[in-house]
């Protein structure tokens, strides 16, 4: 390793220069997220100066938090701090990928990250887990005029788990390998035995640091599987608390919580969330909202959206839509399309979802987001077909299969599944639209079992509409209530106290002739509504569970 490294000096010189200039070039605009959430201490002592030394460590914990402009800020603090603190140039690579993220680095990203990590090479250390860090961040970086992501995090998984076989009690180490580990999964299965194995990696490292910020993050997300909702409950619910103005750490237990179907509290996270997404700017100048405002104002939304409380839906949304500068990334293109698209299809406002606008804001790249405009197209389609108006909802589904197509080149699986997935549920309600009931059950049931099959992407809270959800309203509208209920339920086990399934199962079991089973349903409906939900539904429910039907 120490003669490879000298080569490397050698070869990567010329970068030096370059990455002076971006620790240079990163402005520092710390704001009060920034100044409280550094979280719990870490012990991972670094070959600095002990002043660059105590900015590398708030800058590690920002990471962990994946508060990625905080971070490179910090990082670069230390740089100046330090000039020979190899690790501050680490640190500013490992800011510029974001593993688990859905955002991919740029060409520029990748450029830059390269030059860290030669700067870093150049400068050197001493340290045999510092090197190690720093070769997998290498492994990442090289070549970076390619753009395959996906080679990338393979090669920074399989540098990982080397320097943890050779450094099995660094606990630094064993969280990078975990992280790592969880974002090399495949993205078109369910990653439930990766998400045992980082689980146990980082349960042993929580023994020592029960504090540690990336062991209790990364915790969260290897939980953020179907079957693993109910793990370390007391891990999940303590990590918000670890960094309270962090909106990251804020938001992360509500990925939990959603797969729960505990409403209250992801909307209260994620109010909380927004706030603080809303005082840390990105961008190395500051230009830019972070897209972790509409990350959290999307789950907040979905939320309330399932205990019909409509007014704070639409209240949440119209503040995403007039916060200027937002992130051009991903996500951001995706929380606003997918965020409007929820606002009217859980409502069943089927006209406000076919005139929903498509590619908008103009600002955003829609060419590198598929997934975020199918969204859009799904929902102008579903609610032309529910309107009957099957003109508009054909032309919906023949811009979805364009938008297929073109995902199944983009090299991201899970991004091309699910707009496979959206595009045969609305082939299934065009095909009910023309009464050809048999195709539109198949095709839907064709949509469940793919989604099924698909991992949740940590961008999103759950499905656009679920397909079992969706499955049991079009065997309602088919009149047939029983294989209704079935579907229902199996919605539910996959997505428990929908307000929409619960109404469906509640609706499909009192046509069934079971109103046992329909009262159960309709008084957890009760239970899951807000008191001043608008929706004729309570009124429904309230009814039957009294005996007034």
């Amino acid at each position: 390793m120490r003669a490879f490294q000298s080569v490397r000096r050698r070869s990567m010189s010329g970068l030096w220069p370059v990455a002076v200039a971006g620790l240079a070039g990163v402005a520092l605009h710390v704001g009060p997220a920034e100044a409280q959430d550094r979280g719990a201490p870490l012990r991972h002592p670094i070959s600095c100066s002990p002043a660059a030394d105590a900015e590398f460590q708030r800058g590690l914990a920002l990471l962990h938090h994946m508060t990625y402009p905080a971070a490179r800020m910090s990082f670069a603090k230390a740089g100046r701090i330090d000039t020979r603190c190899a690790m501050a140039h680490w640190g500013i690579a490992m800011t510029l990928f974001q593993p688990l993220w859905p955002t991919r680095p740029t060409p520029d990203d990748l450029r830059r990250g390269w030059a860290a990590v030669g700067a870093a090479r150049a400068i050197g250390t001493k340290a045999r887990r510092e090197e190690m860090l720093i070769e997998a961040a290498a492994a990442f970086f090289q070549d970076p005029d390619s753009g395959d992501y996906w080679t990338r995090i393979v090669r920074w998984e399989k540098a990982m788990q080397e320097a943890f076989a050779a450094a099995p009690g660094d606990d630094e180490i064993a969280v990078f390998h975990a992280l790592a580990h969880l974002a090399a999964a495949p993205t078109d299965t369910i990653p439930r035995p990766r998400s045992a194995e980082a689980a146990e990696v980082l349960l042993a490292v929580l023994e020592r640091q029960p504090r540690h910020p990336g062991a209790q993050h990364y915790l969260v997300h290897a939980n953020d599987a179907p079957g693993r909702e109910g793990e370390s409950p007391e891990i999940v619910s303590r990590y918000a608390a670890e960094a309270p103005r962090n909106p990251h750490a804020l938001h992360m237990p509500t990925h939990i919580q959603t797969r729960q179907g505990r409403w209250a509290e992801v909307v209260s996270g994620n109010l909380r969330a927004a706030d603080a997404a809303l005082e840390q700017p990105a961008g190395d100048h500051g230009e830019f909202v972070w897209d972790e405002f509409p990350h959290a104002i999307e789950y907040l939304v979905y939320a309330a959206l399932q205990q019909g409380a409509d007014s704070v839906a639409g209240s949440q949304l119209a503040r995403l839509m007039r916060t200027s500068r937002l992130q051009p990334t991903f996500k951001t293109a995706f929380h606003i399309a997918s965020t409007r698209a929820r606002y009217a299809l859980e409502r069943g406002a089927w006209r406000e979802a076919m005139t929903l606008p498509v590619r908008d804001p103009a600002t955003l790249d829609w060419d590198r987001f598929v997934w975020p405009e199918a969204v859009t197209w799904f929902a102008r389609g579903a609610g032309a077909a529910h309107e009957g108006r099957l003109d508009s909802a054909h032309v919906a589904a023949a811009r979805l299969r364009a938008l297929e197509a073109a995902a199944g080149t983009g090299g991201e699986p899970i991004f091309a599944r699910n707009v496979r997935i959206l595009r045969l549920e609305l082939d299934a309600w065009v095909a009910q639209g023309a009464h050809d009931t048999a195709a539109a059950e198949r095709t839907m049931r064709e949509a469940a079992e793919l989604e099924v099959a698909t991992a949740k992407h940590a961008v999103t809270p759950g499905p656009t509409l679920p397909a079992h959800e969706q499955l049991g309203d079009l065997l309602l509208r088919q009149r047939r209530p029983a294989a209704a209920l079935a579907a229902y339920r199996r919605s539910l086990e996959l997505y428990p106290r929908r307000f929409n399934s619960l109404l469906g199962a509640a609706r499909a079991a009192r046509d069934a002739s079971d109103p046992a089973a329909a009262r159960g349903y309709y008084a957890e409906l009760l239970a899951v509504a807000a008191p001043n939900t608008p929706r004729r539904a309570v009124v429904e429910a309230r009814a039957f569970v009294a005996g007034r039907r």
